[in-house]
């Protein structure tokens, strides 16, 4: 059988009117002087680097990274040479107390997650500089709620790591009996000592996978 890709799940998706309405923006934004990240052609990085029929586990960050230099289209990761933000920081901490051993990487750049089927996907795909949440009303968690709906539908035995109550609104999308949905505090240090230290969702994730048959992702950068 032939492996759905992500043109033929989203083909129909991105001619809506309102998917359209939101690319305009956009640019209108960009095109008005505003400094919108990530830039232009990482927008859509996420799909780029993890094939559809490849996704193991799903990672739902809120918004791209609103500094200079930070974002680049795959949730909590941000491009070589860039320092950590502090999510990031915390999520190697994590690593850290889940595998003894483990060596906190020099970039976190998580492409080689995303290359291993890690589905690394924010709620908003942009934002204005220095303006969190500022693209939160523009459509664009219509289009990732369906996303996460498209592979909730069409793949099984997938880990999602949903971090924080704004990622956890995605779980009514989702059948706990066909995916393993893990939920804790968002790494951010405003919560993460309130259940994400410590909640060991990258070792359950690989017990699961491993359980159901799809091997395991390899945390190391």
């Amino acid at each position: 059988m032939t492996e759905l890709t992500w043109k033929d799940v989203l083909g129909q998706e991105k001619l809506k009117p309102y998917f359209q309405e939101i690319l305009a923006f956009v640019d209108r934004e960009r095109a008005g002087g505003k400094v919108i990240y990530p830039p232009r052609d990482q927008v859509f990085n996420a799909f780029r680097h993890t094939r559809f029929a490849d996704i193991r586990v799903v990672i739902i960050g809120q918004d791209p990274y609103h500094e200079p230099g930070q974002a680049h289209g795959l949730s909590f990761s941000v491009p070589d040479g860039c320092p950590f933000p502090p999510s990031l920081a915390n999520i190697f901490r994590e690593l850290q107390t889940e595998y003894p051993g483990y060596t906190v990487p020099v970039s976190g750049n998580l492409e080689r997650w995303a290359a291993q089927g890690v589905f690394l996907l924010n709620s908003f795909l942009t934002v204005e500089q220095g303006k969190p949440k500022s693209h939160e009303n523009i459509g664009w968690e219509q289009f990732t709620d369906e996303v996460i709906r498209i592979i909730g539908s069409n793949l099984t035995d997938v880990v999602y790591m949903l971090w924080g109550s704004f990622a956890q609104r995605k779980s009514r999308l989702l059948d706990p009996g066909r995916n393993l949905l893990l939920k804790a505090a968002h790494p951010s240090p405003l919560s993460a000592y309130r259940g994400f230290m410590g909640c060991g969702h990258f070792v359950k994730a690989n017990e699961y996978l491993s359980s159901h048959g799809r091997g395991t992702v390899d945390w190391r950068l």
